[in-house]
């Protein structure tokens, strides 16, 4: 089954970090969070890849053609060579990867449309954002959704931030204040899809707005609830965050 990711964004609320580079290849440890994720998928048994390249889209693509397997595993040095502990052949030897220029400032929909013609024989297939992480069940996902048997659906997971919701009466009086995790769940990515969401999906719309509300009209749009790790890098803190776990050898991300 062919994965979508989309990295094209500008990701300019972590413009912090790097001015230069595309949020997908901010590194935790030695790799950046593009390569975590599609390690998550490959583990699943799903290694053709489908990236929606946008902004500085040609680094990503110089990651993979310079691609250093010795960051990722043990090697052994020789004479001048190495050698892979894990049997010698990359870790990303199997993987299928398809480079689309999806355009600089494309919404998440029209990325998605344009690389609808690489995704032609596939009933169904999987996308994601290419700036979190989890250590959803992937199999279980998978089951979940051929049982619902929808077009489309997405992981719903609670959000990380710390704020309260708040209720108030006609008179601005406060009538209620609860923490923001007993109260909203969001949309955490973990996409999959039957081919027919592209008959949802008009030109110039964003992906989430106009085409989920059109699947939801005809209950063509469910969420699996998810409340182990997930983590997006959205902000500076964000990247501190996963710096802070990898540190500390807290990796729930790493599910090989």
């Amino acid at each position: 089954m062919k994965v979508v990711l989309f990295c094209g964004g500008l990701g300019t609320r972590l413009r912090e970090y790097s001015e230069t580079m595309p949020k997908p290849l901010a590194r935790i440890g030695s790799q950046p969070i593009l390569w975590y994720l599609m390690k998550y998928y490959a583990h699943y048994g799903h290694t053709d890849f489908v990236l929606c390249l946008g902004y500085r889209g040609h680094t990503i693509k110089e990651f993979f053609l310079n691609y250093d397997e010795c960051l990722a595993n043990d090697f052994v040095m020789h004479e001048g060579a190495t050698k892979v502990r894990t049997g010698g052949s990359s870790d990303i030897h199997d993987w299928r990867i398809t480079f689309i220029d999806t355009g600089q400032n494309a919404c998440v929909g029209q990325r998605l449309k344009a690389v609808q013609e690489h995704l032609q024989d596939e009933p169904v297939f999987m996308a994601n954002y290419a700036d979190g992480l989890s250590d959803l069940p992937l199999d279980k996902y998978l089951e979940f959704f051929q049982q619902q048997d929808k077009i489309a659906s997405f992981v719903t997971v609670k959000p990380t931030g710390t704020f309260h919701v708040i209720d108030k009466g006609k008179d601005d009086t406060i009538t209620e204040i609860r923490h923001v995790h007993k109260t909203v769940r969001i949309n955490g990515g973990f996409f999959i899809f039957k081919k027919e969401i592209f008959d949802f999906i008009n030109e110039g719309e964003e992906l989430v707005m106009e085409p989920f509300h059109r699947l939801i009209a005809q209950q063509q749009l469910v969420g699996y609830d998810y409340d182990g790790f997930w983590q997006c890098v959205d902000t500076l803190r964000d990247k501190e965050k996963f710096d802070e776990m990898y540190d500390r050898g807290e990796t729930p991300w790493v599910v090989w």
